[in-house]
This record gives structure tokens, sequence and C-alpha cells, in this order.
């Protein structure tokens, strides 16, 4: 069952008032959508920080309970590329538009069941057990929802600004964070002493709000022009996930190597430095969460900056210049922590992030465009999502163990290693698919 042939004619046919129109409504679908599942996302890397160990495993010490702590978050990583494989599946087979209606309300579901689970004194073991089912769900759905977003705006949009146009999804990482940390940091502040009692949980539970605001939007947008033709000239894909593995093997890795430099520091700057800047440094827990969230204003603006910027001079100049940012400031960045000056150590978090930005607002149509229409969702949705399992789900988890058995030096090294593996990954990346010889016979 694919997407009716009549509403892929409606897509095809639109006006061009009613093009104009589609492509505002899919860049708000995208935005709102992906702002309410990182939201969800970065609410769970924020309470793994600063109330997990307490609440789910409030026996063990403070090393052991921060390792558990992030070793629950890294399983929602892990899930990443499975929910990549099965809404690939269906992406491409259904279109964008339906599949992206599932995985939010899955994600919005599963974090409001963490938001009423009891904690380990209540019901024992069973508790951070069903603590890690709900993070596979999350890291399910989060999965299936970038490539659907990124196509949503990308492929409505015009080809010669497919990088802004697919940078505007990639807003929806700094607005969940700000959203989640931010709703984090004022439930910290104004119920200090309830907040690892029950306030913490306030924030998952207004996600169901959020996922009812986000259905709205989706619903009113039309399936991408570009899969309509796929449709109409029925070439799609039988199983479109077990082909883009047996025909784009190398573009898939390629993808998940060229995220290296951008997610593995990103969740150091995020997740880990919440632990180090007030459990290391013994700075008050609002001074981090205030940086975080101040680095993610700043991201607003320069994602889509660099997204158009991609769009000017070609996206892997400035995606390369991101990811060399990133080894230069390894060092610096924890010597302007380790000064415990709460000045300078806003300056190192809102810093950090700008280099993350120059990589993340070009790379979506970097990674997507290298995949065929007919295969998209499903190629770049897991080449991008094989990243989380060895890049961004164990950061904080390596950092942690680094620096308590060699010194926050040895982070440092750790993100220099992962900017010259994107460096490499970026010179290796095949041309953007349309500008090869596709076969699309259909299977």
């Amino acid at each position: 069952m694919v997407l009716d042939p009549g509403e892929a004619g409606r897509a095809r046919a639109a006006d061009p008032g009613e093009r104009r129109a589609q492509v505002r409504k899919a860049a708000a679908a995208s935005v709102i959508g992906t702002s309410i599942e990182w939201y969800d996302f970065f609410l769970y890397n924020t309470a793994a920080a600063i109330v997990f160990k307490d609440v789910f495993f409030p026996e063990s010490s403070d090393y052991a309970g921060t390792l558990s702590a992030f070793a629950t978050y890294a399983v929602g990583f892990a899930a990443r590329p499975v929910g990549a494989a099965i809404f690939g599946h269906w992406g491409d087979r259904l279109g964008r538009k339906a599949t992206l209606i599932v995985t939010l309300v899955l994600m919005g579901l599963s974090s409001a069941l963490i938001g009423v689970l009891p904690g380990t004194g209540s019901i024992g073991w069973a508790a951070p057990v069903l603590l890690v089912l709900l993070r596979i769900l999350q890291g399910i759905a989060v999965g299936g929802e970038w490539s659907g977003s990124v196509l949503l705006s990308m492929e409505w949009g015009d080809r010669n600004r497919r990088g802004l146009m697919a940078s505007l999804p990639q807003l929806g990482v700094p607005i969940g964070l700000i959203l989640g940390t931010g709703m984090m940091t004022g439930i910290a502040l104004s119920a200090e002493d309830a907040f690892k009692d029950w306030a913490w949980r306030v924030p998952f539970l207004f996600s169901v709000v959020l996922v009812g605001i986000g259905l709205w939007v989706r619903v009113r947008v039309m399936e991408t022009p570009l899969f309509a033709e796929v449709v109409e000239r029925d070439e799609v894909a039988r199983v479109p996930v077990a082909e883009v593995l047996k025909r784009h093997p190398k573009e898939i890795i390629l993808s998940a190597l060229l995220r290296c430099s951008e997610q593995m520091p990103f969740y150091l700057f995020t997740s880990f430095a919440l632990t180090y800047v007030h459990e290391d440094l013994d700075m008050a827990q609002g001074l981090a969460l205030s940086a975080v969230t101040a680095a993610a204003v700043v991201e607003l603006f320069t994602i889509p900056a660099a997204g158009h910027l991609g769009d000017r001079i070609g996206p892997r100049r400035v995606y390369a210049t991101g990811s060399v940012c990133v080894a230069i400031f390894a060092f610096p960045y924890f010597a302007l922590l380790n000064t415990e000056v709460a000045a300078l150590i806003v300056v190192a978090v809102v810093v950090a992030q700008i280099p993350h930005a120059i990589q993340y607002g070009p790379q979506a149509s970097l990674i997507a465009g290298t995949f065929p229409t007919r295969l998209r969702y499903g190629g770049a949705g897991i080449g991008y999502q094989l990243a989380s399992v060895f890049a961004g789900g164990p950061a904080p988890l390596l950092a942690t163990w680094l620096l308590h058995d060699f010194g926050w030096q040895a982070i440092s090294i750790s993100m220099i290693i992962a900017s010259v593996l994107t460096l490499t990954a970026l010179a290796l990346l095949p041309a953007p698919a349309e500008d090869r010889v596709e076969l699309s016979t259909p299977t």
C-alpha cells in the first residue's frame, strides 16, 4: 500500500500559489514536529545528567550512578538506527507525511509514560527496566523522525535553496534544547526542594500538549511532489531499506562517519557538561543549564545561516570548516571551564556550539542529497542515525570514564580524533545522487 495516485497527482499539479503555501506549511510542520521530538529526547538527556541516578539508581555511588544513568541514555541512541530502518521502509513506501505522524505520536506517548514512571524506591528493579524500555521507544521514534522531516521541507523547496530548506528542520535541535533544558531549569530553580521528588516529571507530561499541536500542523501538509513523482512513475521500491543497504552501503557508512565531529562533541557540551560543571567543578546546577540554553539560542541563527552559506559556496566547504573548528576548540573548551569563573563557563559552552551549528546547517542536504528520492528516507535516516551508536550515545559515558581514569585532556583528544574521522569521510563522500547516473528500475 503506497500513497494514493490521486493525492500524488494533486501534489504534483499544485499551482504556484498553492505550492508556495505548501512550502511554508511543510517548513512549519518540519520545524514544529522536530522541535517536539527533540524536546522529549533532550528532556531525558538532561534528566539523566541531573536526576535519574537519584530516582532510578539510588543505592549506587556517585560515579556508578552517573555511569548507570548515562548507560540508559545511550540505549536510546542505539535504538535510533532501528527506528530509521523501520520508518525508512514506510517512509519510502507510504510517503513522508503519514510516517511522520506516527513517529510524533510514539515519541509523545513514550515521554508521557516516563513522566508517570515510579522510581526504584516504589517498584524496585522494575523501574530502571521500564525506563530503558521507554528510552528505546524514544530512540525508535526520533530515529524515524529526522529524515522524514528533512525531506518534507527539502522536497517541497526550491532545489537551489536545498541547504537552507533542509536546515530548517535542524532548528528542532536548538528549539527542543531550549524548551527542554529551559523548562528543567525553571522547575529546578522554582521547585528546588521538590525537584527530585516529583517536579522533574512535569516537563515529560507537558509533551502530550505539544504532540497535539504538532499533529494539527502535520495533517495539513500534502505529500512532497518529489515522492509523488516516484508514485506516479510506479517506481516505489518494494523493500526500500533492503535495496538501499545493498546498493548504497558506502554512502550509508560515510554519512555516519561524517557526523563524528558534529554529534560526539554536541552531547559532551549539552549533557556531560551539566555533570562536569556541577559535580567536578562544584558550580551551581543552574549555571550549566542556563549556559546550554543560551548556546541553543545562538544556534537558532547560526544553523540556517550555515545552511544558506552552503547553498552559496558549497556544503562541503562549510561542513569542513565546522569540523576543523571543533578540533581547534577542544583544549580551550576545558581550559575555560576549569577557570571556575561563571562568565567564562558560559562563554565556553556557547562558543562550543558554534562549530556544531556550522556543520549541522548544511548536514541535512549533504546527507539526504547523497541518496536517490525513491530510497532517500531509509538511506539518509540509517546513515544519519548510525552515528548515534558510536558517536552520540556513548559520548557522555565515554567522557565520564576518560575523566575518571585519564583526566579532561583525554576528552579533548577524543574530540580531535572525531574531527579527523569526519574530514576523512567528507573527502570520500560521493557526489549528490542527481549528479550521478542512477539505476532506478523498481524492485
